[in-house]
């Protein structure tokens, strides 16, 4: 499988989202649009892309928010979707509609080399949290904006204000050791849970007037298919996943227990909704 060439201190990222992990987000990018793209929503709401606009769509995954940037833009802009993880590229290249002007690139954002002052807008939904130096990572893309560039994006606040990922977790760790923590400055889903370290990043980065908006919404996590599928989508990816990897079957059996058990007094018809919080990020190239 192609992997593309990035900043050395990426390697353990470009990794894990070309290897089995990437795979399963491949594979389950139907549900998971149904359960992010309430927050695709928000994120083109807020970022405000133009007709005639250039974007980037960094970390885009299997594509869906590089097709709603491109349809905001068309037909005379244009939308890049940058990601390091040939599995979601593959998804996005099948996936996205002929004839919008976009396009999808397997590159580490760190190190592209982007045409300079080739862009209006830098947008993404949750795919900038995994850069080993995101002051660097930011810096390179900024110099793909024009001077009247804008950054767009959206990122989870603390684990404790994102239940429906925690909940299931906290259900598995009755079970297994819990996994070893991970520092406030590492990449991962809550790395930018930190407004203070944000603006620090971006502003080290050349961004200015960054402004971040707190954000709830209710996740439901069953997307509509009830308990039993809120438990399976708990088990199949997520950190209660992760939790669970290399451990034997009747362990996974009773974290399964466990967690139906959490679960289920959130059950709503066939609704599983936990709360779900995130930043909105905004800022000016310069």
């Amino acid at each position: 499988m192609q992997q593309p060439s990035g900043h050395e201190q990426n390697a353990d990222q470009i990794a894990y989202w070309n290897g089995p992990s990437g795979q399963r987000w491949a594979d389950r990018h139907a549900v998971q649009e149904k359960l992010l793209g309430p927050i695709a929503d928000v994120l083109i709401e807020r970022a405000k892309p133009k007709p005639g606009e250039r974007v980037i769509d960094v970390g885009c995954g299997s594509g869906a928010t590089t097709v709603a940037f491109a349809k905001a833009v068309a037909p005379d802009g244009f939308a890049l979707g940058l990601d390091v993880s040939e599995p979601m590229l593959s998804q996005a290249r099948s996936l996205a509609p002929k004839g919008l002007p976009l396009d999808f690139v397997l590159a580490d954002a760190t190190v592209h080399p982007f045409e300079p002052a080739s862009f209006d807008l830098l947008a993404s939904r949750f795919g900038v949290m995994f850069f080993a130096d995101p002051v660097a990572s930011f810096a390179n893309l900024r110099r793909a904006l024009k001077a009247s560039g804008r950054l767009g994006f959206v990122c989870w606040r603390e684990p404790k204000e994102n239940p429906w990922m925690m909940a299931p977790l906290m259900a598995v760790y009755k079970h297994v050791p819990k996994m070893p923590p991970v520092g406030p400055e590492e990449p991962g889903p809550f790395a930018f849970a930190s407004e203070e370290r944000v603006m620090r990043i971006l502003n080290g980065a050349g961004f200015v007037d960054v402004a971040m908006e707190p954000y709830n919404l209710a996740m439901d996590i069953a997307i509509g298919g009830g308990l039993d599928a809120a438990v399976e989508g708990s088990l199949q990816i997520g950190p209660a996943s992760r939790a669970l990897q290399g451990h034997p079957p009747e362990t996974y059996e009773a974290a399964k227990a466990s967690i139906r058990q959490t679960l289920a007094p959130f059950l709503k018809g066939q609704s599983v909704a936990l709360q779900g919080a995130i930043w909105i990020v905004t800022a000016k190239a310069g």
